[in-house]
C-alpha cells in the first residue's frame, strides 16, 4: 500500500522519558546491583530506599523482577515502518501496567499490524487483495478481516458519489508520485487516461457477506490502501487497550489514533500542515482524546507542470487529480473512518464535503479549499485552534 501522507505533528508532554534501549540498561543495572546487594549483606532488595524519590537507587529499587509497574507515568516511544509508512507509538505507563509490559504491547501491536498488512496490501503477492486480483473473473474467499475492509469500502463508495473507488487500483500506475515518480514529470495522455478510467467502477465488485466471497471482473484490479491503513491502526490500538494501557498514541504515516489523556490531565494535540508552506509549517492545531485524525493534501506528492498542480489524489469520476481542495483534516471516532473518507471530502470539495462528515456520527473536518478559504464543521469549534491564514501558492 502506498500510503505515506504526511501532515501531522504531535505537541508531547510527560512527567519521565526512558526510551526502550534505556530501560534494558537499568534493568541490567538492576540486577546487578540487586545480586551484588545480597551477596554482600543480605539484605531484600525490596528494603525501602533512603534516596531521595528521582535518584537513580530509587528508580533501581522500584523494578525488582516479579514486579514491573512504576510508582509514577511515564512515556515510551517506539518508532519502526510497515504498510510503505513510518510508525510512531507514544505510551504512558499506568498504575497496572509497567514499562515492560507496555513494551511488550506494542511488541504486539506492531506484530498484529504487519500481520493485517499480509492479508491487506495489494502490493504482497500473497495477500489475499492480490489472490482476488490474480483470479479475477472467479469466486475468492476471504478471511473476516479482509471481508470486513471491502465491506466498509463498498459502503463508503456508495455515501462518497464514488469518490473514493477500490477498483482504482486498475489505473494507479498511469499517475506517478513520490518515489515512482518520473525524473522529468509527464502528465499522462489524455486517451490514456480515458481508457483506463473505463476500469474504474466499484459497483462491478461482486461481494458476497455471508458466504465471505468477492468476485470482480477480469482485467479489473482493486487496491485498499485508501482504507486498510486506518483499518489496521484501530486493530493496534485495540491490542494495546487489552494490554491495559490507557492514554497512548498510534501513528502510521499520516493516520493517527489519540487514546485517553496524557498523565498530566491534558489532550492530545496534532498540528495541521499548511499546504503550501515548508513540511512542518502548521496553520492549526486539533485536540484529541479517544479519537483519530487523518490528512489528506495536495503537496505530499505532486509535481508542477506548466504552472498547475498535479497531484496523487486522483478523482476516480475523471480519472485527474481533484481540484476544489488543498487539504482536507478528519476528525473520527476511529482510524479507519477517517482514513476512508479524507479523499473522498477532498474530492467532494467543502460543501459535499462537510454534508458528507455531518452525516457520520462524531465526525468533523478541517478543510482548505483551492481558494485558500478554511471551512472548519461545526463539530469541532472550542477543538481546532487557527494560528495563522493557509499560505497561497500553486
Amino acid at each position: 500500500m502506498n500510503i505515506n501522507r504526511p501532515g501531522v505533528r504531535l505537541f508531547l508532554s510527560c512527567r519521565r522519558d526512558f526510551g526502550f534501549a534505556r530501560l534494558h540498561a537499568f534493568a541490567a543495572m538492576a540486577i546487578a546491583v540487586v545480586a551484588a546487594c545480597q551477596h554482600s549483606s543480605g539484605t531484600s532488595p525490596h528494603k525501602a530506599s533512603s534516596q531521595p524519590p528521582g535518584s537513580a537507587a530509587n528508580v533501581l529499587s522500584a523494578a525488582p523482577q516479579e514486579s514491573t509497574i512504576p510508582t509514577a507515568p511515564f512515556k515510551l516511544e517506539r518508532h519502526d515502518t510497515a504498510m510503505g509508512t513510518s510508525l510512531f507509538f507514544v505510551a504512558y505507563t499506568n498504575a497496572r501496567v509497567g514499562a515492560v509490559e507496555a513494551n511488550l504491547a506494542i511488541d504486539r501491536a506492531i506484530a498484529e499490524i504487519r500481520r493485517l498488512e499480509g492479508l491487506l496490501s495489494e502490493w504482497k503477492n500473497d495477500s489475499e487483495v492480490s489472490h482476488i486480483n490474480s483470479q479475477a473473473g472467479s469466486w475468492v474467499t476471504v478471511g473476516p478481516e479482509t471481508a470486513e475492509v471491502i465491506s466498509e469500502a463498498l459502503w463508503v463508495s456508495r455515501a462518497s458519489e464514488g469518490t473514493f473507488d477500490i477498483t482504482f487500483h486498475g489505473m494507479g500506475d498511469l499517475w506517478k508520485f513520490g518515489t515512482a515518480a518520473d525524473t522529468t514529470p509527464q502528465v499522462p495522455n489524455a486517451a490514456e487516461v480515458r481508457k483506463r478510467r473505463l476500469l474504474v467502477d466499484y459497483r462491478k465488485v461482486e461481494f458476497d457477506r455471508e458466504k465471505s466471497q468477492v468476485r470482480i471482473p477480469q482485467g479489473r484490479k482493486i487496491g485498499l490502501g485508501g482504507i486498510a491503513k486506518g483499518y489496521i491502526v484501530d486493530r493496534a490500538v485495540d491490542v494495546l487497550r487489552r494490554a491495559g494501557l490507557e492514554a497512548f498514541l498510534v501513528r502510521a504515516g499520516g493516520d493517527l489514533y489519540a487514546a485517553g489523556r496524557k498523565p498530566d490531565g491534558t489532550a492530545w494535540v496534532s498540528g495541521i500542515q499548511n499546504p503550501r508552506a515548508p513540511e512542518g509549517t502548521y496553520f492549526a492545531s486539533l485536540e484529541l482524546e479517544n479519537h483519530a485524525f487523518s490528512t489528506a493534501g495536495d503537496y505530499a506528492r505532486a509535481y508542477v507542470v506548466d504552472n498547475k498542480r498535479y497531484h496523487h489524489i486522483i478523482d476516480p469520476r475523471t480519472g485527474y487529480p481533484a481540484t476544489l481542495s488543498r487539504s482536507v483534516t478528519v476528525y473520527a471516532p476511529n482510524a479507519m473512518t477517517a482514513d476512508m473518507i479524507d479523499d473522498a471530502v477532498f474530492i467532494l470539495g467543502p460543501e459535499k464535503g462537510l454534508k458528507l462528515a455531518s452525516s457520520l456520527e462524531d465526525v468533523g473536518v478541517v478543510i482548505v479549499d483551492a481558494n485558500n478559504k478554511v471551512w472548519v464543521s461545526p463539530l469541532l469549534d472550542g477543538k481546532v485552534s487557527i494560528h495563522q491564514a493557509p499560505w497561497d501558492g500553486i
